[in-house]
């Protein structure tokens, strides 16, 4: 068998949720270690000392431990739905910066000693820019879904899931349909296939997983 990337991921964490996604739509396929975060492996943190998921291991000895990079180092292999075109560096970068910032101050107050309801307003005001295009389209960059699409759709369902009735009850049709053709597609059910933590000396695992080594 070829030599494969090695995934270092962790099944609930939204950047490692993005970066499967993209590799699951680029048709790639590696070794995929699930990580317990509590129980970090020293191979990971060898490779990556900042030791957050997602670390991708190539198989020429680069790591790429940062989501995006993932994404489009996936999507530069193969594209064939056309991801890349569909790539708006501003909603990423609104994702990424002050969603992220007032989402984990939302889920976590009690880590970062704050007010959830505070966060929780701001996060929503970010998000009346996704509603808009939304009503005009079904995905962020047009008829067919994307880069973008991809990138956020994980915070924004960590979001929805802190107080999903509240946010089903939120004006925000477009929104709530975006998340919930997304988060029922065959593409999301593959990417969050549940596995045991890695440990040295286990059967590799390929990832999608219906392949085994």
């Amino acid at each position: 068998m070829a030599e494969r990337p090695t995934l270092y991921s962790f099944r609930r964490c939204p950047y490692a949720i993005r970066a499967r996604l993209a590799l699951l739509a680029s048709n790639t396929i590696c070794e995929i270690r699930e990580v317990k975060l509590s129980a970090k492996p020293p191979e990971m943190v060898a490779l990556s000392p900042k030791a957050t998921v997602p670390v991708l291991h190539l198989p020429d000895g680069r790591v790429i431990d940062e989501s995006l990079d993932i994404m489009r180092w996936a999507l530069a292999q193969n594209d064939p739905q056309g991801w890349l075109g569909r790539s708006d560096e501003a909603l990423i970068a609104g994702n990424d910066g002050p969603f992220k910032h007032h989402l984990d101050r939302y889920k976590y107050p009690n880590r970062h000693g704050t007010d959830p309801a505070e966060h929780c307003a701001a996060a929503l005001d970010l998000l009346r820019p996704l509603e808009a295009r939304l009503q005009a389209s079904p995905y962020l960059c047009g008829d067919l879904m994307g880069l973008t699409d991809a990138a956020l759709m994980p915070f924004v369902r960590q979001f929805a899931q802190t107080d999903r009735a509240w946010f089903d009850a939120l004006p925000l049709p477009g929104l709530q349909a975006w998340l919930a053709r997304l988060t029922a597609s065959p593409l999301f059910d593959a990417a969050m296939a549940r596995l045991a933590p890695w440990t040295p000396g286990d059967a590799q695992i390929l990832f999608p997983t219906s392949s085994m080594a």
